[in-house]
């Protein structure tokens, strides 16, 4: 990817930061309002748990898994185009969902055209984000996540003052205007200067390939299934984080129906999710300074498991307990667990794989995350239909983060132990091929010095 050669951590770089933080916090931190909807939603259609459940379910599934499609954009137009096509897209997506007569067109608008666009805007700024910082990216990424803690906090609030003005029509329209916002973030991604390196020309000889070559090369950049099938550690973690993800969206979906349910406000209901996204904004920024510390990179993976676990367990509290004051003080514990596993969860991806391999792993462990995105809530919204009980729902998001966190724990120290075995043969190895040089060397003790450097030098790069 080129660099930028000109402006780099200069005045207008800091105008591109306050863009990308807007953007977080329009994109990522707007399906967490979507639980507002959901009564309302399920009334209007007289729908089924179930049927509801799939609108937030496809919008945060694209929200994840176009991020192939969007790389593609972003190499062909730019940023500051497919952050503008996002914007527009998602604008469009709210403003048709607030005319639909059917569940099946909610799902086609605001779920899957607006979930497209807000992918789009999400990812591209992000990405271009690096063009703008070289030395402060840890400052600028750290405080470009904040938008997301921002958009948890607002979102739910401003839902809930214009539901009860507007509907859910009026208000999906409104969303509409304000989502075009993107498009004024994409709009100051403006071009920098760059390093151009004169490639040769292309060889006329070269043959055409057929589209299906053309496609399974790009699946290829941007899918590491080979890395998948020969990295250990990144398949158990990519596996563990699918099933993470089984529950990990359950809460924020369900919860302020499930409080409604127990005699709780309306607006206390939707409070819940604001008191999530304000702690996770002092929180989430806290977390990933713990977490950049050198004293825990070795011990990375086991926090991430420890705050998957403490998710899993905080989410049996709120499934026992209904009064409003421990479902504040649920989403508070909550929301300390939700900020361990943002701070970590690519962090310790990279961790597992060689940043060279870094993209095309991600891009595999995005995709894949938004299938078990787009299965939990219509899988939990069954659940629901068929007993009744919001309490399942948390027992179905316990169950889920707590296997994955005990799984993933104990795989990445299976493995760890079995790599210091290896370790440890592979010095005795050597050990027991340099004794006979030692007796068979006569240069004495100064040439088998000489003699077992090279081999300790070889096991150490090892």
């Amino acid at each position: 990817m080129p660099r930028a050669l000109e402006r780099a951590d200069g005045g207008w770089a800091w105008v591109v930061l306050l863009a990308t933080l807007v953007s977080q916090g329009l994109t990522l931190g707007f399906s967490t309002c979507i639980g507002v909807f959901f009564t309302e939603l399920q009334r209007d259609f007289q729908a089924s748990n179930s049927e509801t459940s799939w609108f937030p379910s496809i919008l945060m599934a694209v929200l994840h898994t176009g991020g192939p499609l969007c790389s593609i954009l972003v190499g062909r137009f730019g940023y500051r185009v497919t952050v503008m096509l996002g914007g527009m897209l998602a604008s469009l997506g709210m403003v048709a969902g607030s005319f639909c007569q059917t569940l099946s067109q909610l799902y086609l608008t605001a779920g899957f055209l607006t979930g497209l666009g807000l992918c789009f805007s999400f990812q591209s700024s992000i990405a271009a984000l690096g063009l703008y910082f070289v030395h402060r990216q840890a400052l600028a990424n750290s405080v470009a996540s904040a938008g997301v803690s921002l958009g948890i906090t607002l979102w739910p609030l401003l839902s809930r003052y214009l539901l009860e003005d507007l509907g859910w029509r009026g208000t999906f329209l409104i969303f509409g205007g304000v989502l075009l916002h993107c498009c004024v973030c994409g709009a100051i991604l403006r071009p920098v200067a760059r390093e151009t390196k004169e490639a040769p020309p292309p060889s006329s000889k070269t043959p055409a390939r057929s589209c299906l070559a053309v496609c399974g090369r790009t699946i290829q950049r941007h899918l590491a299934f080979d890395i998948l099938r020969h990295n250990t550690g990144y398949c158990v973690y990519t596996l563990g984080v699918m099933w993470m993800f089984m529950g990990f969206p359950l809460p924020p979906i369900f919860l302020v129906p499930y409080a409604m349910l127990h005699g709780v406000d309306e607006k206390q209901a939707a409070l819940l999710i604001t008191i999530i996204g304000l702690s996770n904004i002092f929180l989430r920024p806290v977390a990933g300074l713990v977490a950049g510390r050198q004293g825990f990179a070795s011990h990375r993976k086991y926090l991430f498991c420890l705050a998957v676990l403490l998710n899993g367990l905080t989410n049996l509290v709120g499934a026992v307990l209904t009064d409003f004051w421990v479902l504040v003080g649920y989403s508070l514990v909550y929301s300390v667990s939700m900020s361990g596993i943002g701070a970590l969860i690519f962090q310790v991806l990279m961790d597992v794989v060689p940043m060279d391999q870094f993209p095309r792993a991600l891009g595999l462990f995005t995709t894949l995350d938004g299938i078990s995105i787009l299965i939990a809530p219509p899988l939990a919204g069954f659940l629901l239909d068929a007993t009744n009980n919001f309490s399942c729902v948390f027992y179905l998001s316990s169950f889920f983060l707590i296997s994955a966190s005990l799984f993933m724990g104990g795989s990445f120290y299976a493995l760890q132990k079995k790599e210091r075995r290896d370790r440890r043969a592979v010095v005795e190895g050597a050990r027991m091929e340099a004794a006979p040089e030692q007796d068979i060397t006569p240069e004495g003790r100064d040439s088998s010095k000489k003699h077992l450097s090279p081999e300790i030098t070889y096991v150490t790069s090892i």
